[in-house]
């Protein structure tokens, strides 16, 4: 099963990453690494092993640096380095003075380019590198299955597959700089409301073909790391659950590494020492006195507490996180690259939703462009907690679109309708406020969306652009609207980016990483939310509820699977995006050669300037012995081309990648039989479908 998996996520990622070589993982020497856990725990006294059970002020593994075992610092996010200025002393950190704020992971993930996930990886890694940061906590794959989840802008997106290719070179990115990375939130943490209290349910299948799917192509990417979540899975806590670390990690993934509990996410400690749980985080002396004391009535043994800290003992070892250089400063003179990594994010993420022909905004110094909305002046940095990175020398809305186009637009916050009548074209700016630990309206507030809706009435030439971390509602005025440009969370410069699409300065080439349904009542995560449950609510009395169920009734219907598989029409499908030139798919072809599917062709630019455009493959078993999707993304290939030229491709894939998580055997079965490749540039827009035969 293990090995199956391996072979065709590995064979899987060439073919989307043909941009350029994929990167190689870091290979680890676990048996060694374990040997010297070994002996070192021998050296340890039980009080010592025991310090080393649970965290040390909030983000350290805690050390004993007198037998050479030094204290490790742990932080966020994945879309930069979290600066922690509230930390002690206790350990002598000495705080970067600053680091960047890159575009959110789901801006990343619209690029749909993994040499850049690559480039990302390695510029924070070298930002904590510079900062003796050795552990970076993310990046997140839990999937964006729920709209409304406040945490989608930290993820990558709604198909396992890519999930898992983005995430896989970010790790290798992040950790080509000597940065251990730590792949969270294990599992099923797809909702923010109340996540404390949260029961996620789903069968075998559903884990293992879609949920787990991301966190295996992170350890094949070599992480070093894994987190538990803070909800249940299936009615026990994940961060304390045997099933969930010793069968599921252990057993099915094959995970070698450390892993950690998310903050304050476990209650039972005896429960979860045994559960295979490496480090309780933060951890206090209270709950390493409590286990202190379970080994002194014999409820657990030393032996208990050494299994415990072996795994993460051993992971710092092989990961050389005990024996460098903790600050590596010349890498403080690489920020300036950091930016064009964080600018050539946000130009490559930014997506074109729609466009009448409107855009590029260009001659426009004889029209009166009137600039409205309600995020001109915003702080770009609109997330809250874990991915909470200030940047430096942001550049807002409103500057940004003064340094594209200068005085030839006017900025007016409250226009009156004559205004808005009277201008040739309104740019209006909109969005949402996403947050770890809670959970927003897909619907846009009441008041935001009538006056959207008037504005675009009242003006057919209106330009809407939105900042936000997932999916929105925009049924109400997407009609009347002349084009919609998607900008994400675009860092700390990439509103410059975002400008540069409506100035036509960059042809726009993202694609939407998950599906905007028409309505959340459309979704499969429609009844996630408890009835009586509101969104932003706060958590100070998170303990107090009850928890409650999120069934995953729709199983491997997820995303795009379930809106094409139950006939569902979305307002824009995964894997979409407009660009400013036209392109066209040539002679596309699949042959089954031993055992890889090939799938050739050639693209070609049939417009008037440059730009790139992502080739995106399907697939589905045409009769099937168990239920499954419509079509499942099986690679792509992102190409640039200058105007009128044309490239030849190929995307190829091990035919296991057609196959599925059977419950009977536990473990992956392609069947024999008839198969229908689909080829296109979205999971609606599909050109050609071919069939073969396995």
């Amino acid at each position: 099963m293990n090995k199956l998996l391996v072979e065709s996520a590995v064979l899987a990622s060439i073919g989307i990453s043909l941009l350029m070589p994929a990167s190689a993982a870091i290979q680890q020497d676990w048996e060694a690494s374990y040997k010297w856990a070994d002996r070192k725990l021998k050296e340890l006294t039980l009080e010592e092993k025991l310090n080393l059970t649970v965290g040390h002020d909030d983000f350290f593994f805690p050390g004993v640096p007198e037998k050479g075992l030094p204290y490790v610092y742990l932080t966020d996010a994945t879309k930069g380095v979290h600066l922690r200025p509230e930390l002690t002393d206790t350990v002598n950190i000495k705080q970067l003075e600053k680091s960047t704020a890159f575009p959110a992971p789901i801006m990343l993930a619209a690029t749909f380019n993994p040499a850049l996930a690559y480039e990302y990886g390695k510029a924070v890694g070298e930002e904590c590198r510079a900062g003796g940061v050795e552990v970076l906590l993310g990046p997140g794959v839990n999937l964006a299955r729920n709209s409304q989840c406040g945490r989608n802008y930290e993820y990558l997106g709604e198909d396992p597959f890519m999930v898992g290719v983005m995430a896989g070179e970010y790790i290798k990115g992040l950790q080509s700089t000597g940065t251990a990375a730590c792949i969270k939130h294990f599992i099923g943490n797809e909702t923010e409301f109340y996540r404390r209290r949260s029961n996620s349910i789903m069968d075998e299948r559903t884990l293992h073909e879609v949920y787990m799917r991301p966190f295996k192509m992170g350890i094949d990417a070599g992480v070093a790391f894994i987190m538990t979540a803070y909800n249940k899975v299936n009615g026990e806590w994940a961060g304390q659950s045997a099933f969930v670390i010793d069968t599921l990690i252990r057993q099915d993934l094959d995970f070698r590494g450390g892993v950690m509990s998310d903050w304050r996410s476990v209650y039972d400690n005896q429960k979860t020492v045994k559960s295979g749980q490496n480090i309780i985080m933060p951890g206090s002396k209270a709950i390493r006195d409590d286990i202190a004391g379970l080994v002194a009535e014999g409820k657990l043994s030393e032996q208990d507490i050494d299994n415990m800290v072996r795994p993460i003992l051993a992971t710092c070892h092989a990961y050389g996180l005990y024996d460098r250089d903790k600050y590596r400063p010349e890498l403080l003179a690489k920020f300036p690259d950091h930016l064009k990594v964080s600018m050539k994010t946000a130009e490559e993420g930014t997506v074109l939703l729609k466009n009448n022909g409107i855009l590029p905004l260009q001659d426009i110094k004889d029209k009166k462009v009137l600039v409205t909305g309600n995020y001109l002046d915003k702080d770009f940095n609109w997330v809250w907690a874990s991915a909470d990175v200030k940047g430096y020398d942001q550049v807002n809305w409103r500057q940004a679109l003064y340094k594209e186009f200068g005085n030839d637009v006017v900025f007016s916050e409250h226009p009156t309708e004559e205004q808005i009548k009277d201008a040739d074209i309104v740019i209006f700016s909109t969005g949402t406020v996403d947050r770890e630990a809670y959970e927003r309206p897909f619907a846009l507030p009441a008041a935001e969306n009538k006056l959207l809706k008037k504005v675009t009435q009242l003006n057919p030439n209106t330009v809407i652009v939105v900042f936000s971390g997932s999916g929105i509602k925009l049924t109400d005025f997407a009609d009347n609207a002349a084009a919609i440009v998607y900008g994400w969370y675009p860092g700390q410069n990439g509103m410059e980016a975002v400008a540069g699409v409506l100035a036509g300065r960059i042809n726009p080439s993202g694609k939407l990483p998950l599906t905007i349904e028409k309505d959340f009542k459309d979704s499969p995560a429609k009844d996630v939310m408890p009835k009586d449950g509101q969104f932003y609510t706060k958590i100070s009395n998170e303990r107090l509820i009850m928890p409650y169920d999120v069934p995953y009734n729709e199983g491997v219907m997820m995303g795009y699977r379930w809106y094409d598989t139950k006939g569902i029409e979305p307002l824009y499908p995964f894997g979409y995006g407009l660009t400013y030139t036209d392109w066209e798919i040539q002679k596309p072809e699949v042959k089954v050669k031993g055992d890889k599917v090939i799938v050739s062709g050639r693209l070609r630019n049939t417009g008037k300037r440059e730009g790139a455009q992502v080739v995106q493959v399907y697939a589905a078993e045409k009769n099937p012995t168990v239920e499954r999707p419509a079509k499942e993304l099986k690679g792509s290939r992102k190409i640039s081309l200058p105007a009128s030229g044309s490239e030849n491709f190929t995307i190829e894939f091990d035919k296991n990648e057609l196959g599925f998580y059977d419950t009977e055997t536990h473990g992956w079965k392609c069947n024999p039989g008839e198969y229908t490749i689909m080829i296109g540039t979205s999971s609606r827009d599909i050109v050609k479908e071919i069939p073969v035969k396995i």
